[in-house]
């Protein structure tokens, strides 16, 4: 073969070759458009993803009313999608479960405890009536080709309803991902109509699982939003919890595993969890013994699935592209297209009706005017004649008519058979066209009126299909649950002094105490440093541990004492001071800094105490006696970093404690957060005192018991609290009960009684029908009651002063019967008391004889050991030096320190001439004094009124607000004057919502 032969079939059999890099960019770019916009991604037209609009298309099809299997439903389906049986099956099985478009028969699943469904062979499917009304209508449906044309299927489905906040969507495209969570059923629909007004909605999230959520940082489901939801969890007693509401997203198998681990992790400790979940959730939780139940719950949150939080991404596809829209905007848009897709079909109702009208109208004329009969009709040879002769036949009835005539309308009148063109009635004919053009005229008006329309539409469905789809979740606000302040003590933490070691695995070294392994410590050496660290196995922390604990963030009621010697003056200074929080890991030095610094004396008082210590001096010259006295009492409260007051400026020998003092803070000023149900003590809610020692909360419920609980801030309240103050012993309340046995208002007055902390005890009658009506505790209050007398039912209005209608009794007295006759109505006038104010007082408080102290024993702690007891080193010649220097010093260094004139007159009273200075031991560790009650936090609320039952057929009035607890002592602050007298009115009407007659617009349906 010739060269030239060959280079030219080499030519004709060259490839065009192509970059792998351009490939790689097209493919990967087709792929992911595909993923986005026809798998993963709701579309924000009908909400739905296309493997469920085929689902729900393939079910239309073969609807008849009655279920189908769903392998068949799965089958018929695969006509229009072109991806696995098995994708199809999971997206019926959450649809189904949703229980909102499919109607389901057999077992399919529970999403509740993580059971799944049935094979698809053995569960049926068939449309809902709601699906049926709602999504579907062929004349406004637009259409494409399947995948491998030979069948059309809808681009969208035309659901006049926000199907995709109802339902929520969760998919995962390439490169993007979205999240929509589900809303509540009603409050979509009223969202709806709020936007149709030109309100702009706000919808919060509604899972199907229930539990509580907090949707403070939901950002209106965009990017970066947080909802944090909590299961329900209730005190059955005080040994056994029950979660009877689970997160969304969880499963009870998942939640019951996360409890388990977080046991075997020391986190919590349980006795014994039982799954007895049937219709509804029902998790049993054994605590064992000693362990708070309000501790645990709050653990549960912290370390199991009880708490989960949900980040929201609301991407959909809008104009054939994926983007990001807040729920308020997305239900914006599926209201807008559900008033567009409702004004196409009244335009297709309206252009059916014309066309109905118009045919009439045409065959009325036909038969009345006997064109049928006409000549040249009869004998026209072709249907193009016959069109020619009738367009002659109706020139004159043109002007009547609508639109023009076609030859399709003449082909419709020459088909009509002539039996019905002999039997036709005018009269039935002009009433049949009365009636449309009636149906005309409502039709007209309803697209004069679109949004009244749409509105009387979302109304529709509302009243039609909203009963039993109530809001499942209860929405609150959070606390952030402090995991460290709730995690179990599951480690031992020890100490060695001399090493300055401290961690979990120094076991055979000095025990400390027993800690979380989320927990810091603080700790505090003899050069007068201070470090925290985390709980570890073994850490340095310095030589020379004085004292070491669990450290508390922001606690400013453990309060230092501390006596410490200058390195390079000599001087003893003394002060008090608490650590709120400093940086991990970071030395901090509590004296002057310089270097020879030694602590002296060192005392922890959890509770602020404040001792006497005796201070013996090393002997002097000018010193007439070495021993004196001094209370901590009399320092002032500072920072960690100020220097103190000077305590001596002569060489200390020894320290010892002379007598343990009393707490100098006042009581633990506590809130009640109704929101959050919880005590605080940061000033939010309603203020209810000072707390300490052995002061108790009364809570007083609805249900007309009561409960005595401690003020730690860990306590959990119920929601159906009416009453939740200090508990006062002597102050009587008074009560107005309906007698269930009596049939009939009972008044009352007693003082509760202190019961055990934790126990429920009655105050109606145990009476079967027995409720509590109202209670108050304001001595001035006033029942004002409207009676009807006798048989001829003459109405009549009492006076009732409370204080004056029955003295104090017992707390299981009936009381006094309120009215013999039958009770219309009754409302209470109650005068408002003064109610706690927060004293303007000092954080120090000089010690006092108890009964001086605002009518509370001090609470007096005692410390475990004996304090630091230090004894200075040899004073040097240099120290000797430094001390007859600062003698001449005038001025005092700190505030409250005294001149230094005073102070060497009075060291010259109280010690006496010493020789030489003496060798002083090594210091001995100090004890912490720890506080036998934890301050903790209490709540007082003042409840609205609650409806009660009353005799037959007349229901109960509410209960009345009761006060806040009775002032505290006399303060600097002057007490709120009484305000005048106001009511509060009491409906006895108890009103069942279905009773009430609400149709709206829907006449226009």
């Amino acid at each position: 073969m010739s060269e030239e032969t060959e280079a030219q079939l080499n030519e004709e059999n060259k490839h065009t070759v192509i970059p792998i890099t351009g490939l790689y960019e097209n493919w990967f770019l087709d792929y992911a458009s595909y993923v986005i916009l026809d798998r993963a991604v709701p579309h924000i037209n009908d909400g739905l993803k296309p493997v469920q609009r085929r689902i729900l298309h393939s079910l239309k099809e073969m609807d008849d009313g009655r279920f189908n299997k769903a392998a068949n439903v799965i089958g018929n389906t695969m006509k229009y999608h072109p991806h696995g049986d098995a994708s199809i099956g999971d997206a019926m099985v959450q649809i189904g479960q949703k229980d909102l478009l499919i109607d389901c028969q057999g077992n399919w699943g529970d999403p509740i405890t993580g059971d799944s469904a049935a094979a698809a062979r053995y569960i049926e499917a068939r449309l809902s009536k709601f699906a049926n009304d709602v999504v579907f209508n062929p004349d406004t449906t637009t259409w494409q080709l399947s995948y491998d044309g030979r069948n059309n299927e809808p681009l969208t489905l035309p659901v006049k309803f926000p199907l995709l906040l109802a339902q929520g969507a969760e998919g995962i495209a390439v490169g993007l991902a979205t999240k929509v969570m589900p809303h509540n059923f009603v409050e979509l629909l009223d969202a709806s109509i709020e936007a149709l007004k030109g309100i702009r909605p706000n919808i919060l999230p509604d899972f199907f699982t229930g539990g509580m959520a907090d949707f403070s940082a939901y950002n209106e489901g965009m990017r970066g939003g947080k909802v944090r939801v909590r299961a329900k969890i209730t005190e059955k007693d005080k040994k056994t919890l029950v979660i009877t509401e689970i997160p969304y997203s969880t499963t009870t198998g998942s939640v019951i595993d996360s409890i388990l681990s977080a046991n075997e992790k020391g986190k919590i400790k349980i006795k014994k969890i039982e799954d007895n979940t049937a219709q509804h959730v029902e998790i049993v939780i054994q605590l064992a013994p000693g362990i708070s139940p309000d501790v645990t719950i709050d653990a549960l949150y912290a370390f199991t699935s009880c708490e989960v939080s949900i980040s929201p991404n609301t991407c959909i596809i809008k104009d054939d592209k994926p983007q990001f829209l807040s729920v308020n905007d997305i239900l914006i848009e599926n209201t807008n297209n559900t008033k567009a897709l409702l004004k196409k079909e009244l335009e297709i109702r309206l252009h059916d009706l014309l066309e109905k009208i118009f045919f009439s109208s045409l065959l009325k004329i036909f038969i009345q005017e006997g064109m049928y009969k006409h000549p040249e009709y009869e004998n026209s040879g072709n249907f193009d004649t016959v069109v020619q002769v009738l367009h002659g036949l109706f020139e004159p009835f043109k002007p009547q008519l609508y639109r023009e005539i076609l030859p399709e309308d003449f082909k419709k009148l020459i088909d009509k058979p002539m039996s019905s063109i002999t039997r036709f009635d005018v009269k039935k004919a002009d009433e049949q066209m009365s009636l449309l053009a009636d149906e005309i005229k409502v039709v007209k008006n309803h697209l004069r009126h679109l949004t009244d329309y749409a509105i009387a539409w979302f109304q529709k469905l509302k009243d039609k299909y909203g009963k039993g789809r109530e809001r499942k979740t209860e929405i609150r606000l959070f606390d952030r649950v402090e995991a460290s302040k709730v995690a179990l003590a599951n480690v031992k933490l020890y100490m060695n002094r001399i090493d300055g070691f401290i961690g979990t695995g120094l076991k055979k070294d000095e025990f400390i105490t027993d800690c979380s392994d989320l927990d810091e410590i603080i700790v505090f050496r003899e050069d007068g440093r201070c470090i925290i660290t985390k709980v570890a196995d073994k850490t340095f922390v310095g030589k020379g541990i004085i004292h070491a604990a669990v450290f508390k963030k922001n606690d400013e009621r453990t309060v230092y004492n501390l006596i410490y010697k200058d390195g390079a003056s000599g001087i003893a200074y003394i002060k008090r001071f608490a650590v709120v929080g400093i940086t991990r890991d970071k030395e901090y030095d509590l004296t002057k800094g310089s270097k020879g610094s030694k602590v002296l004396y060192f005392t922890a008082n959890p509770n602020g105490e404040a001792e006497i210590v005796s201070v013996q001096l090393k002997p002097h010259s000018k010193l007439k006696k070495v021993n004196f006295d001094t209370d901590f009492a009399e320092i002032s409260i500072k920072g960690r970093g100020s220097q103190g007051n000077i305590l001596s400026k002569y060489p200390v020998k020894k320290i010892v404690l002379k007598s343990k003092g009393v707490s100098t803070l006042s009581g633990l000023k506590i809130w009640y957060d109704d929101l959050l149900r919880r005590l605080n003590v940061d000033g939010r809610g309603k203020y209810l005192g000072e707390f300490d020692g052995d002061d108790k909360i009364l809570q007083v419920h609805k249900e007309g018991w009561y409960e005595l609980s401690t003020f730690e801030l860990s306590n959990h309240f119920d929601a159906d609290l009416i009453i939740i103050q200090k508990y006062d012993p002597e102050k009587p309340f008074a009560v107005v009960q309906y007698e269930g046995k009596a049939k009939n208002q009972f008044v009352k007055r007693f003082v509760f009684e202190n019961i055990a902390v934790g126990k429920k005890q009655t105050l109606i009658s145990e009476e079967a029908g027995s409720k509590l009506i109202c209670i108050t505790s304001n001595p001035a209050a006033k029942l004002i009651v409207e009676v009807l007398k006798g048989k001829s039912q003459i109405e009549e209005t009492l006076e009732v002063v409370l204080s004056e209608f029955i003295d104090i009794k017992g707390i299981k007295a009936i009381g006094n019967r309120l009215t013999p006759h039958e009770v219309k109505n009754m409302e209470i006038v109650d005068a408002e008391e003064i109610e706690p104010t927060i004293e303007e007082e000092a954080e120090q408080v000089e010690p006092a004889a108890p009964e001086l102290q605002s009518g509370v024993l001090p609470l007096v702690i005692p410390a475990k050991e004996d304090p630091i007891v230090e004894e200075a080193d040899d004073a040097t010649p240099a120290e000797e030096d430094s001390a007859s220097e600062i003698s001449k010093v005038t001025a005092a260094e700190e505030v409250g320190q005294k001149p230094e004139t005073e102070q060497e007159k009075e060291a010259e009273d109280v010690a006496a001439p010493v020789s030489a200075a003496v060798e002083a031991p090594e210091p001995a560790v100090a004890p912490e004094v720890e506080a036998a009650v934890k301050p903790d936090a209490e709540s007082a609320i003042t409840p609205d009124a609650e409806t009660a039952a009353a005799t037959s057929g007349v229901a109960e009035p509410a209960s009345q607000k009761t006060e806040a607890l009775p002032e505290t002592e006399a303060s600097a602050t002057k007490p709120k004057a009484k305000k005048p007298w106001g009511k509060k009115k009491i409906d006895l009407e108890i009103t069942n919502p279905e009773d009430i007659e609400d149709t709206g617009q829907l006449g226009l349906f």
